[in-house]
């Protein structure tokens, strides 16, 4: 039989490692930093720098810039290897490498600039959103070149998990990046309210199963076999887990939403399969830890399958946890709370961390063609990151409890025994804990970065490895007895049509009522569009990251309606572009901040704006002086008008032409009122937005028309 000589092309593979590592540092050091601004509210001391605006930036910088290049490193490397055959365009790969790296760049530029589109790990605004699109077909395009012009027939389990990463990662991020720009740099959600929440957590929880999770459950099946030098403990069981996990974890975001105002239908159908789940995880998890049967000798002494076991249990207890979490039962107690953190963290630094480390360090030296420079550097660094997720996550939980207990608490006269106040300063010493966690993790990272920089230099990289193979046979005749699945393995693009088709089932299922049927999300004649100094007083508290510290979202618990006001209803947020909703308690929710016994004069607001802590002592909210002297920029009011018309919001037909006239008046009003509380401050400074959009939050319900 001819055989072919051909290279490999380890050029590419090393680009994107070298990413993941710098990238890596970058988003962690991103994370210690505001993990310290809750301990220390001082170190919030430039707008560019706060809070608000560094945790999307450090969510984003480890997801898609760790994460990210870290799935293009083990997607590259080993699918040539699959597939026995050079990446299909050298050019393809490092327009991929820089374009990804330059869209990284970006969000580090336009996160802390105040640019977002304010939704949870979609906060990267339109023209990115765009380049990112691209960015994924040039990945894709290179991908399926590479399998169609392979040298093996079959299609190894690796492979199926990026053709699904693939089509699914390009669904969800073409569906929930649907926005119309105002600007630029603007954009509003094309959904609003209860449909904007739901294709966000659709998308949210799918970024986690798609992005976070299948491709590295392709790198899972290739990497531990290498090197534990064994085969994948079944392949009947792969099998099963691919189909099962893509079809089940699209159909699972709803549970993010549980005791929310999305119809009760949907949260059940989320809680479903969410708990369905764990038997295609923890499927997955068993093929990986068994793939290791007969090597535990192997696992003490070789510190690649440290990280690797590590990284595959961590996958196990997060998907024990993510089933467990959408029990209603469960949901009512953990979220809002920092155990949501603990979860997340358990997955981000144990699974996707520890098996990024492990692949490095196996890797790293082969392409250079050099043994590791320290074993025990890299054992060091093992240590330090397993303790560093035991700091981390041990505190986080016992702070989640507490959280949720102390919110619910009544004192035996029947009113709630802690101010909200009260259970944030209780939690400074669990956020300094989880800050060590972060501090050892982060640590072990550089003894990480040492370790392969004198690995590099060292050796010498093998750009081209020279390999051969047959070429692929023409004419496949099936062996007698082979699996039926194998018919699948042998045609890429209709194993890509049928994964699209089964991860499209759940979407469908879930969305199309929410949005065709109108009773799903009722409206309530009392609420009207935000007046044009509203709207430009929400942009500014979506561009200051509000929502990761606020919610607006009022379940229906006696701990929230008596500490919040009413709970919350569907035909509230019809003219929210995007909803607001939150994910996380730091501070109180706002849902009722204008309305009701919560109700705060404009003065105070301005004072809290100013400096917090003068007005709620031990208060962690970082401070918005600036504010005070930044003037509100008017001269995008006519375009969101205009924008929010288009999107449905019933403004008037000609309203663009006066709503800076309107806007003036209502911002003169509240400027001429802070006058008789001793207040000095001109109409036209961005607080005065900020605080008309505040104290219209709950105005347009009042309780008996709420309950009708």
């Amino acid at each position: 039989m001819q055989v072919e000589k051909f290279y490999y092309d380890n050029r590419s593979v090393k680009n994107f490692a070298f990413a993941t590592i710098l990238w890596g540092v970058v988003g962690m050091l991103a994370g210690l930093f505001v993990a310290l601004q809750l301990v220390f509210p001082s170190l919030n001391f430039t707008q560019y720098g706060s809070f608000g605006r560094l945790r999307p930036l450090h969510t984003n910088a480890v997801i898609f810039a760790f994460v990210g290049n870290g799935i293009f490193m083990g997607v590259y490397y080993s699918l040539q290897r699959l597939c026995k055959a050079r990446m299909y365009s050298d050019v393809l790969s490092k327009i991929h490498f820089w374009g990804w790296q330059l869209i990284i760049v970006a969000a580090a530029i336009t996160l802390p600039l105040g640019l977002t589109a304010g939704k949870e790990y979609a906060e990267l605004e339109w023209p990115i959103d765009i380049a990112i699109t691209i960015m994924w077909v040039v990945f894709g395009w290179n991908m399926f070149g590479t399998i169609l012009k392979r040298r093996e027939k079959h299609l190894y389990v690796a492979i199926w998990f990026y053709i699904a990463t693939f089509v699914t990662v390009a669904v969800l991020h073409i569906v929930n990046s649907m926005e119309l720009p105002v600007t630029f740099f603007k954009s509003y959600s094309l959904y609003a309210g209860v449909q904007d929440a739901l294709v966000q957590w659709w998308y949210g929880h799918n970024a986690v199963a798609f992005f976070l999770t299948t491709p590295y459950l392709g790198l899972m099946y290739y990497f531990i076999p290498k090197a534990a030098n064994r085969p994948v403990y079944s392949y009947k069981l792969s099998i099963i887990h691919f189909w099962a996990l893509i079809f089940l974890y699209i159909w699972a975001g709803p549970h993010h939403l549980l005791y929310t105002a999305l119809p009760n239908w949907a949260q059940s159908l989320g809680i479903v399969f969410s708990v369905m789940l764990i038997f295609p995880s923890w499927g997955g998890m068993i093929n990986g830890l068994l793939t290791l049967r007969g090597a535990w000798d192997k696992v003490r002494d070789d510190v690649n399958l440290k990280f690797m076991v590590v990284a595959v249990t961590a996958y196990g207890m997060a998907t024990f946890e993510g089933p467990m979490l959408s029990l209603k039962s469960i949901s009512a107690i953990s979220h809002y709370t920092d155990w949501i953190v603990a979860h997340v963290h358990v997955g981000a630094l144990g699974w996707n961390g520890m098996l990024t480390f492990g692949i490095l360090y196996w890797l790293i030296p082969r392409i250079f063609n050099t043994p590791l420079y320290s074993k025990k550097l890299a054992n060091n660094h093992f240590w330090l990151g397993t303790l560093g997720i035991v700091f981390y996550a041990v505190p986080m939980y016992w702070a989640g409890f507490t959280q949720s207990s102390m919110w619910k608490q009544f004192t035996e006269a029947g009113q709630l025994k802690y101010t909200f106040l009260e259970t944030v300063t209780y939690m400074k010493p669990f956020y300094a804990m989880r800050s060590l966690g972060g501090t050892l993790y982060l640590l072990g990272a550089l003894f990480m970065v040492y370790n392969i920089y004198k690995t590099v230099k060292a050796g010498k990289l093998v750009a081209d490895e020279a390999t051969e193979a047959a070429p692929l046979e023409k004419i496949y005749t099936p062996h007698k007895g082979e699996h039926w699945h194998r018919a699948f393995e042998r045609k890429p693009v209709q194993l890509m049509v049928l994964s699209l088709v089964v991860i499209l089932i759940g979407g469908a299922v879930e969305m199309i009522p929410t949005f065709m049927i109108k009773s799903n999300v009722p409206t309530i004649s009392s609420v009207k569009p935000y007046t044009p100094l509203e709207l430009q007083g929400r942009d500014i508290y979506v561009r200051e990251g509000c929502y990761t510290c606020h919610s607006q979202m009022i379940r229906p618990f006696r701990s929230e309606t008596e500490r919040y006001g009413e709970y919350s209803k569907a035909g509230e947020f019809v003219y929210d572009h995007p909803f607001q909703w939150g994910s996380k308690r730091t501070g109180p929710d706002l849902a009722r901040e204008g309305s009701g016994n919560l109700k705060k004069t404009n003065g105070w607001h301005f004072r809290h704006f100013r400096e917090p802590s003068s007005m709620s002592e031990g208060s962690i909210m970082p401070p918005y002086a600036f504010m005070l002297k930044d003037n509100l920029d008017t001269s995008t009011t006519r375009a969101k008008i205009n924008a929010m018309r288009t999107l449905g919001v019933p403004y008037a037909k000609g309203f663009e032409e006066i709503a800076n006239a309107n806007l003036m008046e209502q911002a003169n009003f509240i400027a001429t009122g802070l006058k008789t509380d001793s207040i000095k401050v001109a109409p036209t400074k961005e607080v005065i937005a900020l605080i008309a959009y505040i104290q219209r939050l709950g105005t347009d319900i009042s309780n008996q028309q709420a309950n009708k």
